[in-house]
């Protein structure tokens, strides 16, 4: 079968190919992909020389063949599917039921494909912070899949949302899913924040601390700068800011994926009664991937990029 495979040369990061069809064990389906999604993740586990990452974490299909035990959707199925170890850029996969959840109507496989690491990072990571009525977030490096899934569901919950811009940056998009925009952190006016969500790094993630009200939060979730965080004892006790800093992966506490499907499927109402909205900013086929993953990287990707398999 074709599948998306890792070149080792970071100047192409991917290449059709051919493999072996998955073996699906007695829990899992098989998976007819008809899209998959990219994700950053993707483009960090393939720009290495040694790779031997297969692409795809995301993906939307149709069951050929229900898992043999009687677990999960029903050969025919529409099915999104979550797989973090990768592999979903091929025309078949192997599933558990636990990694898979139903597409209601009105929802397309495309837009389906989108939804399970972006929303689950945004889902949890706002879950984490507690109750959002009324709060003031400031939000770091959201121009992308995860953040515009993470506008939505604060805005929806009732909080108030600063996304920080680099200059030059798309945020057209942002403004449209309700966040205010700051082309500087310095500038931004108000209120200190309640909480922090920060994926940048270096000076931006750095400076965005001292933002905080007194015993705000800081949540920490990414590092797209490359550069790490520094924080200055005695510059926060000077302004008085104490705050609790956590280190957030989406997995904590679901190492098995076992909420996955629970999730995923939440996340999927949401779409399908129109509360939950995602931009595809590309589409293209195996041979488009490589492209859309260093536009991704470079910041230069609106929304979700998503390979469709003819």
């Amino acid at each position: 079968m074709r599948a998306l495979l890792p070149t080792g040369d970071p100047r192409t990061l991917t290449e059709p190919g051919e493999v072996d069809a998955p073996a699906p064990r007695a829990d899992e389906a098989l998976i007819k992909v008809t899209d998959f999604s990219l994700n950053r993740a993707d483009f960090l586990l393939l720009n290495s020389p040694s790779s031997t990452y297969r692409p795809g974490i995301d993906a939307a299909g149709v069951v050929e063949e229900a898992a043999s035990d009687g677990s999960g959707p029903a050969a025919g199925s529409r099915v999104v599917l979550h797989l973090p170890g990768g592999g979903a850029g091929a025309e078949y996969v192997a599933a558990a039921a636990d990694r898979l959840a139903a597409i209601p109507d009105g929802v397309d496989s495309a837009t389906a494909s989108t939804l399970p690491l972006a929303g689950l990072v945004a889902r949890r990571m706002l879950a984490l912070a507690g109750p959002l009525q009324g709060r003031r977030i400031l939000a770091t490096g959201v121009g992308g899949g995860v953040g515009q899934l993470l506008i939505q569901l604060a805005v929806a919950e009732g909080a108030k949302i600063t996304a920080v811009a680099a200059d030059g940056q798309p945020t057209a998009h942002m403004a449209a899913l309700g966040a205010e925009i700051a082309l500087d952190i310095e500038t931004v006016g108000g209120e200190p924040f309640d909480l922090v969500l920060e994926s940048v790094g270096g000076e931006l993630g750095s400076r965005a601390a001292y933002a905080l009200r007194p015993g705000g939060q800081y949540v920490w979730f990414g590092q797209a700068s490359g550069d790490p965080i520094s924080l200055d004892f005695f510059r926060l006790l000077q302004g008085g800011t104490s705050l609790t800093l956590r280190h957030f992966v989406y997995s904590d506490g679901d190492s098995d994926g076992s909420r996955d499907a629970e999730d995923m499927a939440a996340l999927l109402a949401l779409a399908s009664r129109g509360e939950l909205r995602v931009e595809i900013g590309q589409r293209g086929d195996f041979s488009s991937a490589g492209p859309m993953l260093k536009e991704m990287s470079a910041g230069r990707l609106r929304g979700k990029a998503v390979v469709s398999i003819g």
